[in-house]
């Protein structure tokens, strides 16, 4: 399906005010925060954060007008951190991947906790009595199941959410 002329997604919106931010104060961007989980793999993705990236100030350059690697700041909790720093090579091997071209050359750990459970919304609970009803009768008549899951996660995110 093909976008439709003036019509933007909310998180290209978001990405285009808050990538300005994070490129001046931190050096990275949201693309690598959205896709932190994939580059750190299962092992890390838990309990890792990227936090900046000191790129090297201009007068640091080679003269050749070359490019020298940053250094990537990373945010890891508590024993974990050992672990990290024995998979350093491989972490960087695979941001740069990301990245297309070496663009970090060291890796600095700092330990200190990293909340991914505030990022990660929990499941809302199965709907009991009557909510559960409601929700069962509109939608008798859907026959595709996938959609039936679809609404039936939907429904019991409405029902089951506490009004202020």
């Amino acid at each position: 399906m093909a976008p439709r002329k003036g019509v933007t997604q909310i998180a290209e919106i978001a990405n285009g005010i808050i990538d300005p931010v994070l490129a001046r104060r931190a050096g990275i961007n949201t693309a690598l925060l959205g896709s932190w989980d994939e580059i750190a793999g299962d092992s890390f993705a838990d309990c890792t954060r990227p936090e900046k990236i000191a790129w090297p100030r201009r007068g640091d350059l080679p003269e050749e007008g070359g490019h020298r690697p940053g250094v990537l700041t990373i945010a890891c909790e508590g024993a974990r951190a050992l672990f990290l720093s024995h998979a350093q090579g491989e972490l960087i091997a695979r941001i740069n991947g990301f990245f297309g071209y070496p663009a970090i050359g060291q890796i600095r750990i700092v330990q200190k906790p990293v909340s991914n459970a505030s990022l990660r919304p929990s499941r809302p609970r199965k709907l009991e009595g009557e909510k559960a009803r409601r929700l069962e009768g509109m939608m008798e008549g859907i026959e595709n199941e996938n959609l039936r899951r679809a609404i039936e996660r939907l429904g019991t995110g409405v029902f089951s959410a506490k009004r202020k």
